[in-house]
């Protein structure tokens, strides 16, 4: 034991004199330090994370190159930039269902095993027929008469959708099923990778982009091409080894609940309610009208071809998981973060391209998406401290509220000093009224500079993932000409924007978790699947907002819609919130 002077004695200060057992104790403590740091290591935390990192990095290289590489193949024309951001976002819409079915049905090991295998070797294989198409592009251009350049181009976006897709499967197998047993089903640790799983995402999305760009803008496309394809085949082996490995010592992701067919619960069904006849007596029912319309229609469906049957099972799965997608406990919270994807209040081509018409450096947007990133790593610190606190519900409310405060500051800049934003110009033309049209416009025009290539152009961007961390290609020159009256609009707008995302990535890893929690095990796979489709569905009406107004004086027009969509889908998690606070009340 440890004995104490007299402070007195001392001059005022205590002295402590420690025993042989408390020294030994405290120096095996020491000693142990660097070995818990060692079991850190080695545990399935630390590997899902190095994985997830190794993942995301090639993703978000990935990303960036390909909308630049498309641009390149098709001189400097985004056609077919446009053509895959409709590719992948209409896979995603219309398989969404059937990929998250796959991953219900499979085991946990082969899933993560095969997503990681089908999406590094498609842009394995991807890489190289680029590089092919740079190096040998004259030679390709005369074979066929041209046709061969068509062909190449498509295996390039069947390839990189094919890409899209398994890395989709793998987002839903690892960072919606795996981590939720990994934690034991524990709220706590379960928020606390959700965060860190965030976090590692958006220190890539701001990195592996400018890793590659410094690639190929140094050496060639050809050598980023080669770059990106030595990346995924080591990153390919490590992210199987770490995988392999958490699934060895985490014994519960090799135990998986059976998926139950809904025919089966039927059945089930239609046994519990002849079980509960008079006396609890089950009698044997007479062939009737129904038993005999449903052997007929079991029948008819054994007589198809071996093709229409999997069509048909194909359209009923995914018709399946929509009905359990929609009736959900959190379908509100799920529904409202998918009409979050239709804005244009983010670090995207559409949002970039803007502010470089109203006078903002490339240099000072990549300055604008590093602090976008900080603040984002903000909003999954206060996430975690908030849930602890106040609750995961009430995470959502409060983060929902934040997020809607911080883009009031948008909406101000539309009618700010400086903004562009002529609502004269959506007007039909009337020959009458065409002097006074072409003096607004005039007026008006001062505040915008035109972007090379024409600024209808709609810019179509690759946004898997999710929808605030995509690629950004900057223009090469600053624009020239007067610089605007006022920054006041450009500063609010960008204001508003990255204060925003403090409360929008709380909110997003809010119902991320609730979704977790919430959904059964053996419909995990489809609902996310599902919600991935939603978020796609409600990103393309992003992409058709902008092609309908794709002048800079349109952008208001856009920020006021965009406020509009993200107000309703608060409402509906306020919705849900009130529900389940309600059932809660209830229930006790």
């Amino acid at each position: 034991m440890s004995h104490r002077a007299d402070a007195s004695q001392c001059g005022g200060v205590v002295v402590e004199f420690e025993s042989d057992d408390i020294r030994d104790a405290r120096a095996k403590k020491a000693r142990s330090i660097p070995g818990s740091a060692l079991i850190y290591l080695k545990g399935p935390k630390f590997l899902i994370y190095v994985s997830g990192a190794l993942s995301m990095w090639g993703d978000r290289m990935w990303h960036f190159a390909i909308s630049v590489f498309l641009i390149e193949l098709y001189g400097r024309n985004l056609l077919l930039t446009a053509v895959f951001g409709l590719v992948v976002a209409g896979s995603v819409l219309l398989l969404g269902a059937l990929i998250g079915d796959w991953v219900d049905r499979n085991p946990r090991n082969k899933v993560a095993h095969a997503s990681l295998f089908i999406q590094n070797i498609s842009v394995t294989l991807c890489s190289i027929v680029l590089m092919l198409v740079f190096s040998y592009k004259q030679r390709i251009e005369q074979i066929w008469d041209g046709w061969l350049t068509v062909v190449c181009y498509t295996v390039v976006i069947v390839l990189a959708d094919v890409a899209n897709l398994a890395s989709t499967a793998l987002t839903i197998a690892i960072q919606r099923d795996w981590i939720v047993v990994i934690t034991g089903y524990n709220r706590g640790h379960l928020a606390g990778m959700n965060a860190t799983m965030r976090r590692i995402d958006q220190v890539t999305n701001i990195l592996a982009p400018l890793a590659v760009g410094q690639v190929m803008t140094l050496a060639s496309n050809v050598v980023g091409c080669g770059f990106i394809l030595g990346w995924n085949l080591v990153s390919l082996l490590v992210e199987f080894f770490f995988l392999s490995r958490v699934y060895r010592i985490v014994p519960a992701l090799s135990v998986k609940a059976p998926v139950v067919e809904l025919d089966q619960v039927y059945l089930q069904s239609t046994e519990r309610r002849r079980s509960q006849g008079e006396g609890n007596v089950a009698q044997p029912q007479p062939l009737t009208e129904g038993n005999c319309n449903t052997s007929l229609h079991l029948k008819e469906i054994t007589d198809l071809p071996l093709c229409l049957r999997r069509f048909r099972w194909l359209v009923s799965t995914c018709k399946d998981g929509w009905r359990a997608y929609y009736r959900q406990p959190v379908f509100l919270a799920g529904l409202g973060l998918a009409f979050l994807y239709t804005t244009v209040l983010g670090f995207d081509c559409i949002t970039t391209g803007y502010a470089y018409t109203q006078g903002i450096s490339g240099s000072l947007l990549s300055l604008l998406m590093g602090v976008s990133a900080i603040t984002g790593l903000m909003g999954t610190v206060m996430f975690t401290r908030l849930r602890k606190t106040y609750g995961l519900v009430n995470t959502g409310i409060i983060s929902s509220c934040l997020h809607l405060g911080c883009l009031l500051l948008c909406v101000c800049s539309v009618f700010a000093p400086g903004s562009p934003m002529d609502l004269s110009l959506l007007m039909p033309y009337n020959s009458n009224s065409s002097t006074d049209f072409g003096r607004m416009a005039g007026q008006r025009q001062k505040h915008t500079y035109p972007l090379r290539g024409g600024s209808n152009q709609p810019l179509l961007p690759d946004r898997s993932s999710i929808h605030w961390t995509n690629n950004t290609v900057l223009f090469d020159n600053v624009p020239s000409g007067t610089e605007p009256e006022s920054y006041t609009s450009i500063i609010l707008l960008f204001l508003g924007v990255i204060t925003a995302r403090i409360g929008l990535w709380s909110f997003d890893l809010t119902v991320t978790q609730l979704l977790q929690e919430n959904i059964c095990e053996s419909e995990r796979g489809v609902v996310n699947g599902v919600q991935s489709s939603m978020n796609y569905l409600m990103d393309l009406l992003h992409f058709i907002m902008v092609i309908s107004a794709p002048q800079p004086q349109h952008f208001g027009i856009l920020v006021i819609i965009s406020v509009l969509f993200i107000t309703t889908g608060h409402t509906m998690y306020f919705l849900y919130a009130h529900k389940a606070k309600k059932k809660r009340s209830l229930g006790t």
